[in-house]
């Protein structure tokens, strides 16, 4: 059996790949931490965005595991432009996968890659994996594996949030939110 813990990151001062944590999520780097105290972990696989590193680095400190950085953990872009209604344009990606705004990636796209990110780390002979990503992107891997998850299950996510995957067969996961804030 294989668990891939899939770990939203801390609250952060924006939205920009080299945006920091902020003194709260500093400190919920360390609960994070304490979180996973009771658990093993083979592997710590992370968006390069510093918001995601920073909250698992507490974590690979302790247990002295390097944090392999991934690009297909990076946050989904929505559009290359700013838009005022971001919010409904983003919920219309959950209707519609292959909804696909100038400058960004669909929902399918996104999922795709990562997915692609926990099939290779089932495949690695890893059995404890810890995954660091983004709201959007996860809420998408967590649709891939259970379709009801959606929109509205994007909007519950907390900063951090983990998610535990219990993989006894590779195709279905059960899912289960782990993280109590």
């Amino acid at each position: 059996m294989k668990q891939v813990y899939i770990v939203r990151h801390c609250k952060a001062a924006g939205q920009e790949p080299d945006a920091p944590l902020t003194e709260v999520g500093v400190r919920q780097a360390e609960e994070l931490a304490d979180f996973f105290s009771c658990r093993a972990v083979d592997v710590i696989l992370s968006s390069p965005f510093e918001r995601a590193c920073r909250s698992i680095a507490p974590l690979a400190d302790r247990l002295a595991v390097d944090i392999v950085m991934d690009d297909r953990l990076t946050e989904r872009i929505l559009s290359g432009a700013n838009h005022a209604d971001w919010y409904e344009m983003l919920r219309l990606t959950y209707e519609d996968l292959d909804v696909l705004y100038e400058g960004g990636e669909s929902s399918n796209a996104a999922m795709s890659r990562a997915v692609s990110v926990v099939t290779e780390a089932l495949g690695s002979g890893k059995n404890n994996i810890v995954i660091v990503s983004h709201g959007n992107l996860i809420s998408l891997l967590l649709k891939h594996f259970d379709n009801r998850i959606g929109f509205k299950e994007w909007e519950a996510m907390s900063n951090p949030d983990v998610f535990q995957l219990t993989f006894s067969s590779k195709d279905k996961p059960s899912i289960q939110r782990i993280w109590e804030e």
